[in-house]
């Protein structure tokens, strides 16, 4: 890679980033903007993780430059921001995020450079004290970098980390990456100077000095009371952070647009010989106007989108199950003022934007704190309130512990409205939506259904506020099918009998089950199709129903076996069944990226697979 080529935008010829040693600050200008306009042009084709991209090109470019990374390891906090780590590093983006193409995470199967890898928040800081300590353990030179975002690092996984490394004696180079998002007050002017003094190279001699001459009894309580008036200094007069009151030393904030700038805090922190925080400001979404514009969320995760308009591809004639249950909790909340809804960052993937401005403080944003959305759900319900959590299956996983113990156990009352359940396609293993089925099997007084439209929606979400404990909504990441017919109270834990047939009969889940009954009158098949609205308790008549059949398909599309599946199987081994049992549900792994369809017909259990069964 010559310099010329890196002027010509030729970024998808970059084989490592041992060019970039040779590259002028101007030259490094240039290749940032080509970086950008690369960035800009995959994501507008195959979607992805588009804002917080932009806001870390430079970044991701001096930390390349100034580390080895065949070497050294570099960990990026949620692992979503790493598109121009990946360009460094020799790896193009044209297929980004397809079936066999470029994962839009590290991965560790696709570099030696990608050292770890992720899809969840506040993670990199603990992994990366982990790192250090096995370093040290074999007595190993190099250094390890934990890249957080400003939003990530208020999890509480974070701050064990943080609590952790500050006095393990294991050093981690921590890059805070701040977009003035969610990161707390800003730190002022005279902890800025302070930062860059005591952390420079000058300082760090000088005291080594002092520590020199000031020997002796005397001297000893001169440096006592040299350290006392330091300390006051800086707990009177400066504007601390947390980072300091564990014992880091700070470098920053600094533009994180500047490469020069953050060039020299690299240099200053690889001279630190303990654990060491460079504050960046960065702008996210920066270099396209319409992701720098962006105060709701829209540019941060795009699908396809026209670069010239900013306009985003959608399917505007229908809505998303995400769209469907915001609008049908938003009209409950108008007439039953005990709801309160408790949003883990998710609120605007969910579509519950409107419900902040019309509910202000019944609708509360806890940041990236599954774990704590969970325990404070269950103090809104012991004191008579009803407590309804959005979140996304794949970070539902986080509060097993919280919704077991705090939830659970005690019996309280809340709804849990759990959005991308099942195959969510393009993001991979660790967003995929499948296993909470199964997780919330395993715990006690907990309610489990799934709406195929969306007026049995609105029966599912009225019936989770009558107390009957912990009741958890499926759906998947969708467009919902609206029916017009009048809304119906589905009698708690019943199914729906959606045909009439002989010999086979056929328990499906979810908004498939009308796609699989329109499929199989088209195909003019003779059978019985039950529709499990209730996935726990189950409906128990139902179940004694299906003794008569030669044969069962217990068909799940949206979760793994061990769930509703395996428990269908068990109840009726209990009852005497004697015919054939099949189950058509997710594998039990962790599915690659591919479309949802890609994936559905690789594991045989889309639509056709089933009615070529009949």
């Amino acid at each position: 890679m010559s310099k010329k080529e890196v002027r010509r935008f030729e970024i998808d010829k970059i084989q490592n980033p041992d060019f970039l040693k040779d590259l002028s600050y101007k030259e490094l200008d240039l290749l940032s903007d080509d970086i950008r306009k690369y960035i800009i042009d995959i994501t507008s084709k195959n979607g992805g993780h588009l804002s917080s991209n932009l806001g870390t090109v430079e970044a991701t470019i001096s930390l390349c430059k100034n580390f080895d990374f065949t070497k050294d390891k570099i960990i990026f906090d949620v692992g979503h921001q790493c598109y121009t780590y990946k360009l460094l590093t020799g790896r193009n983006l044209k297929d980004l995020r397809q079936k066999d193409g470029t994962s839009g995470f590290q991965k560790m199967n696709e570099s030696i450079y990608d050292h770890y890898e992720a899809g969840h928040s506040s993670t990199s800081i603990s992994a990366a004290a982990g790192m250090a300590t096995a370093r040290d353990l074999k007595g190993e030179k190099y250094d390890i970098i934990a890249f957080i975002g400003d939003s990530s690092i208020q999890n509480g996984l974070a701050f064990e980390g943080l609590n952790e490394l500050a006095t393990s004696g294991h050093k981690v180079i921590i890059v805070l990456n701040d977009n003035d998002m969610s990161i707390s007050k800003g730190v002022g002017g005279l902890s800025k100077i302070f930062r860059n003094f005591s952390t420079s190279f000058i300082y760090r001699k000088t005291k080594g000095f002092l520590h020199f001459i000031l020997r002796g009894r005397f001297g000893r309580y001169l440096l006592v009371k040299f350290t006392k008036f330091k300390n006051w200094f800086k707990r009177k007069v400066i504007n601390m952070t947390i980072f300091d009151n564990l014992g880091y030393s700070v470098i920053g904030p600094i533009d994180g647009h500047y490469i020069r700038h953050i060039d020299h805090a690299i240099e200053k922190a690889k001279k630190i010989n303990h654990s060491v925080v460079i504050h960046i400001k960065t702008i996210k979404g920066k270099g396209y106007e319409y992701a720098e514009e962006d105060v709701e969320g829209d540019w941060h995760g795009v699908g396809k989108f026209n670069i010239q308009t900013g306009e985003i591809s959608t399917k505007q004639a229908e809505v998303t199950w995400s769209s469907q249950y915001a609008v049908l909790l938003k009209n409950e909340m108008s007439i039953n003022d005990k709801i309160v809804t408790i949003v883990p960052a998710t609120g605007h993937g969910s579509a519950l934007d409107s419900l902040f401005s019309i509910y202000p403080k019944r609708v509360i944003d806890v940041g990236i704190s599954e774990e704590h959305a969970f325990t404070f759900a269950s103090g809104l319900a012991v004191s008579s309130f009803h407590p309804v959590i959005s979140i996304y299956s794949t970070f539902l996983q986080r509060s097993y512990d919280e919704l077991s113990h705090d939830l659970a156990r005690m019996n309280l009352s809340c709804t849990i409205l759990i959005d991308r359940s099942g195959l969510v396609g393009n993001d991979g293993e660790t967003h995929q939506g499948i296993y909470d089925e199964a997780f919330l099997y395993t715990i006690p007084n907990v309610t489990i259904a799934m709406a195929s439209r969306s007026n049995e929606a609105l029966s599912l979400l009225k019936e989770s506020t009558c107390n009957h404990g912990v009741f958890a909504i499926r759906y998947p990441r969708e467009y919902c099918l609206s029916e017009t017919q009048e809304v119906k109270k589905i009698a708690y834990g019943s199914w729906k009998s959606e045909l009439e047939g002989k010999n086979t009969a056929i328990v499906s889940t979810g908004p498939l089950t009308l796609k699989l009954k329109k499929a199989l009158i088209e195909a003019k098949k003779n059978v019985t199709l039950l529709n499990a609205i209730y996935l726990r308790p189950m409906d128990e008549n139902k179940v004694i129903s299906l003794l008569k059949y030669e044969r069962v398909i217990i068909y799940n599309p949206y979760a793994t076996k061990e769930g509703f599946a395996n428990a269908l199987t068990e109840r009726l081994a209990e009852l005497g069944y004697k015919g054939e049992i099949i189950i058509k549900c997710v594998p039990t792994e962790f599915v690659k990226q591919a479309t949802i369809e890609e994936q559905r017909k690789y594991f045989g259990i889309d639509i056709s697979d089933i009615v070529s069964l009949i």
